[in-house]
């Protein structure tokens, strides 16, 4: 009876370590082997889309880039440098082609200021010229006056989770707040779960007309962060054309003071 009761109590015992390791094996897989998806679980939209945001651009930078404008008969490129700090301030310095070098744009805020050296004039651009795409681009004044404007001006909502380019992403929906004064209606913005990479936007007019993409691609490791290298934007319904940005090289996190954007600065600058 004895040895009957042992063999039992062993056998129960057995059983119930099982339970526990099985227990305990899920626990470390799902915390320790997955822990991006807990790590985001609790995200809202918003910080979703900060993340991305903050992804590219850090809470400063310094950037070398070119512009290529495609259009069905032509092409044009842009070289350029650029400095930025946070959504409200930034520069850029043309450095090619000859007709265009040393100009330099301004973003303070809520102003644009245009530094034109061949002529010795300082232009701050008017309210009439925001919806005009920047040096003949598709990415309008308005685009980049109103960058932050994505983060405060709209509500935000996870619409679903799905699978974009072999990559799962937030498709996160931005309706612009009862008061806001934005040009879109709607957007759309697809952002990786793993990395918080935005590889894709679509933004809708008043009468929800895709009006414009954007996409990102060729994504590689700079200053220590997984972005992409190049990026299209696409105007809808109109073959042929499209502005492509390539990031040559960028670095994130420098000291650059807000004092660096003045007007004075932007005569300097190479």
């Amino acid at each position: 009876e004895k040895l009957l009761s042992l063999f039992l109590y062993y056998n129960s015992y057995r059983e119930s370590m099982r339970s526990w390791y099985s227990y305990f094996s899920v626990i470390f897989l799902a915390f320790f082997l997955f822990p991006s998806v807990y790590a985001q679980e609790d995200l809202s939209a918003l910080e979703i889309v900060k993340k991305a945001d903050e992804k590219v651009r850090g809470k400063t930078n310094h950037s070398v880039m070119e512009m290529e404008i495609i259009r069905p008969t032509w092409k044009r490129s842009i070289s350029m440098k650029g400095w930025g700090r946070g959504l409200d301030f930034s520069m850029t310095y043309i450095t090619a082609p000859a007709r265009d070098k040393g100009q330099v744009f301004m973003k303070r805020k809520t102003e644009m200021w245009n530094w034109m050296p061949s002529i010795g004039r300082m232009i701050k651009i008017p309210a009439s010229m925001m919806s005009q795409g920047w040096m003949g681009s598709d990415y309008t004044n308005d685009d980049i006056l109103k960058e932050s404007s994505i983060v405060v001006d709209y509500n935000h909502s996870v619409e679903k989770v799905e699978v974009i380019e072999g990559l799962e992403c937030y498709k996160i929906e931005m309706i612009p707040k009862e008061d806001a004064a934005v040009t879109w209606s709607k957007v759309y913005k697809w952002i990786t779960i793993d990395e918080f990479i935005q590889i894709r936007s679509e933004y809708y007019d008043e009468d929800d007309e895709l009006v414009k993409s954007d996409f990102a691609y060729d994504f590689k490791k700079m200053d220590g962060r997984l972005i992409p290298s190049r990026i299209e934007i696409v105007p809808a319904d109109e073959p042929g054309k499209k502005t492509v940005v390539y990031i040559r090289e960028i670095h994130f996190d420098i000291d650059l003071p807000e004092s660096y954007f003045s007007q004075q600065n932007m005569k300097r600058i190479r």
